[in-house]
């Protein structure tokens, strides 16, 4: 079984400049971390975009939708930006037959203090093991999108 990993941009891959936090999105670190992590599950990395998901336009849904609907691998592992997660996964859901988990980080994966290790490790195994359909894996728990949302003033994903 071979995984997709499309990577949309995020907090996971920002890359701060100065301390008045001016960043840009960097190179996906997603590569890296399963390098670096010993993984030997087959997979594959390819960049979609690379914007903050406060950014993200209907029509930037739209690639992300096409450019998975068209993946020929059935296991798809999407990084995104939190702020924008639940809403691209919700757009996801006209997807048939593909397992596609969306993962993210509130602290960028260059950070020594992090969440986007654990969270790019658990969504990868989410994404080998979840029947067909559109996850958000965060904060150590799968969600379904129709019953998620941000809290923002807690900083982690929560059911509603």
């Amino acid at each position: 079984m071979k995984i997709s990993i499309f990577t949309a941009g995020g907090t996971i891959d920002k890359v701060y400049f100065d301390a008045k936090s001016e960043y840009l999105i960097g190179k996906s670190k997603v590569g890296d971390i399963l390098i670096e992590s010993k993984v030997e599950a087959e997979y594959e990395t390819h960049s979609i975009l690379r914007k903050d998901s406060l950014e993200m336009t209907d029509d930037d849904r739209q690639l992300i939708f096409d450019t998975i609907n068209a993946a020929a691998n059935g296991r798809i592992l999407l990084t995104h930006g939190t702020d924008t997660m639940v809403q691209t996964a919700r757009h996801l859901l006209a997807i048939q037959n593909k397992t596609i988990v969306l993962t993210g980080s509130m602290a960028p994966a260059r950070f020594r203090e992090t969440d986007a290790i654990f969270n790019i490790g658990f969504a990868f195994a989410a994404v080998q093991t979840l029947p067909l359909g559109v996850y958000i894996a965060m904060n150590g728990k799968i969600f379904d999108p129709q019953q998620v949302k941000k809290n923002r003033a807690q900083n982690r994903f929560e059911e509603i």
